[in-house]
């Protein structure tokens, strides 16, 4: 096979085929790719973490057609230097504390080189054997490692066990999907609009989502309200009300789901209780810890998943907060034919001995897509890589850091905490003391260009502008919640490079631009009324 050289080919030439993978040319281009990566992630705490580009700016600095010959890896290399990095905002950053984290790691990354380098679909066992049977074995060893119970568990011999998926969104909608179809079932499929979903109000949009894609009537997913006296965890009493007046109104109670670390306050549903509720109405309940499941193989976290047992489903997201690179959503279930009886199909040409036998596991029917990556590599060097005491350390580690943001928001008396901190993450804002002791008494202030006369719209809006101010230095990147209609803003601390210098870099650089605009703040030219 001739190989493609990098010269523009003139009209005279012969046509040549290309070699996409000549193994000197894919070490030389692998080689240099390692080291551009190596600088940036060297590099990436200068950057500034939000990209300030504007909306389009790509379209102006690309051509508006694709190259009709080859253009060399240098010249590409070239281009994301100067027109993709610029736009990206960087997750990798030391300096990232938006969202939740989305973890990288040297070994995770390795692993993913490794699954793309084979290239293997593993839909089926025979497709990549070695795919499926260290896929079971891996979700069997972390399963042990957050002390889930065995039926949950390949090795119980049981109906249980775990597959790796994207993200959470898919688990939402697999478990719910066969939540779904086991319910009806029982009820009849021509009771499908009468099926009722159950979360908080502080449960993440993707269940919603889930519901909306498997077919539940929309007017029938529950957004239970929390409270703030329960630190806005799921509280039974209100979930059986909410139950009970469903089950009065002739419509049937299917799926709940469990959060542990809400994405907006990282509040634990209490998942036991909740079970013990919902057991006696045969309801589905999956455990939804995509940010805080990870901290779970820490003993002194493990009790946020008590009641795990009574639940029907568990899943947590390791592209999050173990180091595995996104995207790897670890899902357990303990009965794996609710998930194969909704989700399996069988066409001529995926048939085969060994699936015939019923002795493999074929993963294509416990998702929604057929193909599927060798995700298990990553999530296996992240094991062997790193081991279970150095993964613990390196969790607590940011939950130390994030105790530390949490004492120097404290020792500030103009900001408050609003919730408790659980893990590593820190909802703070300035205090409405801070902003009333900047009016006059009884006065109005105009904000927005209206004049207005409510302090709590008011303390929002000097935070939305604090929040603004210092996501726009570069220097540091957060994000917003709104808890009982006050604007919080959240400093989630999980990014593989961040170290408590950086944390405590962050708050001085909060301070400055509270002590700014605090200061502008009572110059403003209020109108007494």
């Amino acid at each position: 096979m001739k190989t493609l050289n990098l010269n523009p080919q003139t009209q005279s030439d012969p046509p040549r085929i290309i070699n996409p993978l000549d193994p000197e040319e894919f070490k030389r281009q692998g080689y240099m790719m390692i080291d551009f990566l190596a600088d940036y992630y060297g590099n990436v705490g200068k950057y500034p973490v939000l990209s300030n580009v504007e909306p389009g700016y790509l379209k102006k600095l690309l051509p508006s057609t694709a190259p009709l010959g080859p253009e060399p890896i240098e010249s590409i290399l070239k281009d994301v230097k100067e027109h993709i990095i610029p736009g990206i905002t960087h997750w990798m950053s030391p300096n990232y504390y938006g969202y939740f984290p989305s973890s990288s790691s040297i070994a995770g990354f390795v692993g993913e080189m490794l699954s793309t380098g084979f290239g293997a679909v593993g839909f089926n066992w025979i497709s990549s054997p070695a795919a499926t049977e260290l896929e079971s074995i891996v979700m069997d060893w972390l399963g042990q490692v957050l002390m889930l119970p065995k039926p949950f568990l390949f090795s119980s011999n049981g109906n249980g066990g775990g597959v790796l998926l994207g993200t959470t969104c898919e688990a939402f909608l697999c478990t719910l999907v066969a939540a779904r179809d086991k319910k009806l079932s029982q009820v009849g499929t021509h009771n499908i609009g009468k099926l009722v979903v159950y979360g908080s109000d502080q449960t993440h949009s993707s269940l919603q989502k889930a519901a909306q894609i498997a077919g539940i009537n929309p007017k029938n997913y529950r957004a239970i309200k929390t409270k703030r006296s329960s630190s806005f965890a799921l509280s039974p009493d209100s979930l059986l009300s909410t139950i009970l007046l469903d089950v009065e109104n002739g419509l049937i109670p299917c799926f709940l789901c469990a959060t542990v670390g809400t994405t907006g306050t990282t509040a634990i549903d209490p998942v036991g209780s909740l079970c013990n509720v919902a057991k006696d109405y045969g309801i589905w309940v999956h455990v939804d810890a995509a940010y805080a499941g990870a901290v779970c193989i820490c003993p002194e976290f493990r009790y946020c998943i008590d009641g795990v047992e009574h639940a029907n489903s568990f899943s947590f997201n390791a592209h999050k907060w173990f180091l595995t690179n996104l995207a790897c959503c670890c899902l357990w279930v303990k009965d794996h034919t609710a998930l194969t009886n909704s989700l399996s199909t069988n066409p001529h040409y995926l048939r085969n001995k060994a699936s015939e036998s019923k002795k493999v596991i074929d993963y294509k029917d416990w998702q929604i897509t057929l193909s599927r990556k060798f995700n298990s590599l990553k999530l296996w060097l992240v094991l062997r890589s790193y081991g279970v005491d150095n993964l613990r350390n390196f969790l607590r580690h940011h939950v130390e850091m994030a105790k530390t943001f949490e004492g120097l928001v404290r020792l500030d008396r103009r900001f408050e905490v609003v919730v408790p901190r659980n893990f590593s993450m820190v909802c703070f804002r300035i205090a409405p003391t801070a902003v009333a002791n900047g009016l006059p008494n009884g006065t109005k202030f105009d904000p927005i260009g209206k004049i207005l006369n409510d302090k709590h719209y008011l303390v929002n809006e000097v935070n939305r502008k604090l929040f603004d101010s210092i996501n726009s230095s570069g220097r540091v990147y957060m994000t917003q919640s709104e808890i009982e209609g006050d604007f919080v803003i959240r400093c989630a601390i999980g990014a593989t490079l961040t170290e408590e210098n950086h944390v405590i870099m962050a708050w001085k650089l909060v301070q400055e631009h509270a002590n700014s605009l605090l200061g502008a703040f009572k110059n403003i030219n209020c109108t007494s009324i």
